[in-house]
């Protein structure tokens, strides 16, 4: 997913609202869930952003974008399948991996994005199904993920200005230059999902038309019978983490569900078109690359697709490959920002987290307070040494997905009358099946970990559940402002008006 990614021991790389309307059936089969504390205040409203024109909700087109880049942003980082298990298994891990992970994932995300639209995402899915603690447990889990993940970006911008102006390669200079690229992408954010998502269209086609100049160039020299070596030093702890890390993350979106054109409709269809999409940023330099050289398989590490570039047609094409890795980076940044700081208005929308949460700027209608509040630790952390970090954030984000997948399982159990305009069309049995493999996958890359992840992870899980503790105490104590209890107040006036008349 990342340009010259180094591979921790997970990934990378929905829904903010109740229902109003669900019907007097889905309403008694909620009563034998725990209740969610704001499952019977009318969310959709607040959290869906009700004061935005819709001229500046995210139409179809900037959303594939989006999502394209919470999952992938191209081939950069990929490499290391080939490292890892030779040509074949690359290929065949890249056919067929997303059917066993990505799809369901996906899945997921279409039918409660579309059964619940809003800002917050799959933290109201958890609040939804199992109450409000394990709600902002999964707030926790996965913000704390995304901002550590997108703390290397901005870095990485640094160290490719660095190979143009040495003098940045450390010091003070190097802390001025991510220092600067994190302010101004924080700005870009700033201005809109509506300008972030066509920039990100625009990075897209940037960054990934070098692989396809690559793929005219190697055409004379494609070789197809090396797509069916394999490595014989096979790692496939490497192998699967780098699949892994590079086709995950299709949930992330979710929490702009409340920003989003006819969410119903257009999640679906912009899942299916950012997966049409990274499959082929994929497949392409894949086949092209691994078909043309023959090079020993130990050369394939982060950051080789540049080098074959430069083999296949020359120096201008590795350059050309490198400020797209550049290009993608930044567009990794913007759509993780983007999701951390919804993820975050629609937290305070739902009362986790106090009111100035959930202000918006006055000339973009963008939550300034998160993006300022996710920029900051993202600054704080990319200065940090990231490897057990990083892992430690991929493992937080593991356990959320778990929580994720039992949600969408009790949700659609308890409440089957739930309006889903998306449905995925199985029972069941078949749905705990489908749910079953990245389940057991989940669970496999969170037993590598080593002792030391695990005492981060355990870490910040507990600062998570003391964070919701807090929360509550000092709504008990009225030390903060919740716009929950605002919502709270305004309805129980508004009875007390009707009640008068």
């Amino acid at each position: 997913m990342t340009p010259e990614i180094q591979i921790q021991l997970s990934p990378s790389s929905s829904a903010a609202a109740a229902a109003a309307a669900s019907s007097a059936a889905a309403a008694s089969a909620a009563v034998a869930m725990p209740e969610p504390l704001h499952e019977s205040i009318p969310l959709r409203k607040t959290t869906a952003g009700s004061s935005n024109k819709n001229k500046n909700k995210l139409a179809l087109l900037p959303l594939v974008f989006l999502i394209y880049f919470e999952v992938s942003g191209g081939p950069y980082g990929s490499e290391q399948t080939v490292l890892a298990g030779g040509p074949l298994l690359a290929i065949l891990g890249f056919v067929l991996f997303p059917f066993v992970w990505s799809i369901p994932e996906a899945l997921i995300t279409a039918e409660l994005a579309t059964a619940l639209p809003g800002n917050g995402g799959y933290v109201v899915w958890a609040d939804r199904a199992f109450g409000p603690f394990s709600g902002s447990l999964m707030g926790s889990w996965k913000f704390l993920s995304g901002a550590i993940n997108s703390a290397a970006y901005p870095a990485l911008c640094a160290d490719y200005i660095a190979r143009v102006v040495p003098t940045v390669s450390s010091g003070g200079p190097r802390v001025a230059a991510i220092a600067a690229a994190t302010v101004l992408l924080s700005f870009l954010n700033y201005t809109g999902l509506t300008v972030v998502g066509y920039t990100a269209m625009a990075l897209c086609a940037a960054s990934l038309s070098p692989f396809f100049v690559m793929a005219a160039a190697a055409l004379p020299k494609l070789h197809p019978r090396r797509w069916g070596a394999v490595a014989h030093d096979r790692d496939w702890r490497l192998f699967f983490n780098t699949l892994f890390w590079n086709l995950n993350f299709w949930d992330n979106a979710s929490t702009l569900a409340g920003e989003v054109d006819r969410p119903q409709r257009t999640f679906p269809r912009a899942l299916l078109a950012a997966g049409l999409l990274t499959s082929a940023a994929y497949l392409v330099p894949l086949f092209t690359g691994t078909a043309a050289l023959d090079e020993p398989y130990s050369s394939w590490g982060s950051g080789f697709y540049a080098d074959a570039a430069g083999m296949i047609a020359g120096r201008w094409l590795k350059y050309w490959v490198e400020v797209g890795a550049v290009l993608s980076a930044i567009g990794l940044y913007e759509a993780q920002l983007s999701s951390a700081a919804f993820q975050l208005l629609g937290m305070a929308d739902l009362g986790f987290l106090p009111k100035p949460f959930a202000l918006r700027s006055k000339w973009f209608n963008t939550p300034w307070v998160g993006i300022v509040t996710s920029s900051l630790i993202s600054l704080g952390i990319s200065f940090l040494s990231l490897d057990d970090i990083i892992s430690s954030a991929n493992f937080l984000y593991s356990l959320g997905m778990l929580l994720e997948i039992a949600s969408f399982l009790w949700l659609r159990r308890k409440q089957p009358n739930l309006k889903r305009p998306f449905r995925v069309p199985l029972r069941m049995p078949a749905l705990i099946f489908m749910c079953f493999v990245p389940s057991a996958f989940l669970i496999y890359v969170m037993v590598l970990a080593n002792w030391r992840v695990f005492a981060i992870s355990g870490g910040l899980t507990l600062f998570g559940g003391a964070m919701y503790f807090f929360m509550e105490f000092c709504k008990a104590r009225g030390f903060l402002k919740f716009k929950l209890e605002e919502r709270m107040g305004e309805m129980e006036e508004q009875e007390g008006n009707k009640d008068e008349a």
